[in-house]
């Protein structure tokens, strides 16, 4: 191996790794504020990539019908709910439910014919993609989720394995078994520090780095961010001083959709991107989360990172096991961690 392979791996790596790094932030967000184990991350990053893709193309995505179906069922579960127990101001809660989950999906489909296929700026088009698949975070969540909060860690992950078999079934319906992928971002070659980078991979990085540092300020400089981060040190303590629980899952899910989504967005140019791809890319980013314990943000984005490094690398020497490679990661952190844990009886 000379210095220019070394090179065009240690790009890939940091590439990928930036991805995972990405994903194992959300995938801890949300374990920590929730205590769910959100398995189906990585369909967010095939639903991203995919409808960006399809509307590129001037095809419908069906994440535009998925998004109105899965909205008139909230609205009716939230309407029911509004009726039978709330007793003032049925008619504005009722009106700002159906805004939400209803009115929104329907103006999307109807703009769909000025957007889909058109020669417009690319990121039009990613904004209109984040417009149709963000919201099916928090939707999902307040279906599939909200009415299992209180519920075991083994039953809200029974659960997301579900959700992910579901989606992963939609997503071939929706867009077939065709790979897709989309524009970069940004063409051709920039000179950094004289080694040769590509301009997409610039800016995958930049893009992540911002992404992660607007998500530090969120978290430590603004209200909603200081709540999430109370509900994930105490629920109990959070609902006492007033903090919904139900509105931070709410709030994370949506974050970590569009975490998910962008992420897909960024990769489609350098990736073909299937309607199964997200969950390999999802789990790789898993493995980074199991590094940082699912706690930890900082080690849970060098661990993705490095997972990233070893993935590229193990792809030169050994591509057929590069997968095993990396999963096999997870064993020797799970055995230090658990020398490090104490056994606690069920009733503590």
């Amino acid at each position: 191996m000379d210095a220019t392979v070394l090179l065009i791996l240690l790009q890939d790596g940091l590439l990928n790794g930036a991805i995972y790094a990405l994903l194992g932030l959300a995938l801890v967000m949300v374990f920590a504020v929730t205590r769910i184990i959100f398995i189906p991350q990585g369909e967010f990053v095939t639903f991203g990539a995919l409808t960006l893709a399809f509307i590129i193309n001037g095809r419908t995505p069906g994440t535009l019908w998925l998004l109105l179906i899965v909205g008139v069922i909230v609205a009716i579960k939230d309407i029911y709910h509004i009726v039978k127990y709330t007793a003032e101001r049925k008619g504005v809660r009722i009106a700002w439910a159906l805004l939400w989950s209803v009115a929104w999906p329907v103006a999307l489909i109807l703009i769909s014919p000025w957007v889909m296929g058109k020669e417009l700026p690319l990121a039009v088009s990613v904004l209109y993609s984040l417009a149709v698949v963000i919201p099916l975070g928090p939707m999902l969540y307040k279906l599939v989720y909200q009415p299992l909060a209180e519920a075991s860690v083994l039953v809200l992950l029974i659960t997301s394995v579900a959700l992910h078999f579901a989606l992963t079934g939609l997503g071939l319906v929706f867009f077939g078994a065709e790979g897709w992928r989309t524009p970069a971002f940004m063409k051709g070659q920039v000179d950094v520090l004289g080694m040769m980078w590509s301009a997409q991979t610039l800016f995958v990085l930049v893009a992540c780095a911002i992404l992660i540092g607007a998500l530090w300020l969120f978290f430590g400089a603004t209200l909603y961010g200081r709540a999430l981060r109370a509900t994930a040190v105490n629920r109990r303590g959070a609902r006492l001083v007033g903090i919904s629980t139900e509105m931070s899952g709410r709030i994370t899910m949506f974050l970590a959709a569009a975490v998910g989504a962008f992420s897909g967005m960024l990769i489609a140019p350098v990736t073909t991107i299937y309607y199964d791809t997200g969950f390999l890319i999802g789990l790789k980013g898993f493995v980074g989360a199991i590094i940082g314990g699912l706690a930890s943000y900082p080690i849970t984005a060098i661990g993705a990172i490095f997972v990233g490094i070893l993935e590229a690398f193990s792809s030169f020497w050994a591509s057929q096991y590069k997968e095993v490679i990396v999963f096999t990661l997870i064993i020797p952190v799970l055995l230090w961690r658990s020398f490090g844990m104490q056994i606690m009886d069920d009733e503590d």
